[in-house]
């Protein structure tokens, strides 16, 4: 199916377990990467991302075209700190 979208000219791919959405248990990184390197669209990883050891775990699939994170419920609880999550896919230690 994300091919079909694919050559509709989309600009991104959200990719998102829904069994982890909002669980804080950790992205899907094997089907996330699966994703990334089947299209040539850019996916951007969401559901499950609840510290900075998710974070680290998705910045690997970079080079299979994962562009980018979305994070919700960690913000709220305070279990993910923003700035430390930033710093850390700009590559700066944290």
């Amino acid at each position: 199916m994300a091919r079909q979208f694919e050559e509709a000219g989309i600009a991104a791919i959200i990719y998102t377990d829904i069994h982890r959405d909002g669980m804080q248990t950790g992205p899907n990184v094997e089907a996330t990467g699966a994703l990334a390197r089947a299209v040539k669209t850019p996916v951007i990883a969401s559901g499950g991302i609840s510290d900075l050891s998710d974070v680290r775990n998705i910045i690997p699939l970079k080079d299979a075209g994962v562009t980018g994170m979305i994070t919700g419920r960690a913000l709220y609880d305070g279990t993910l700190d923003l700035a430390e999550a930033i710093n850390l896919c700009k590559g700066e230690t944290v």
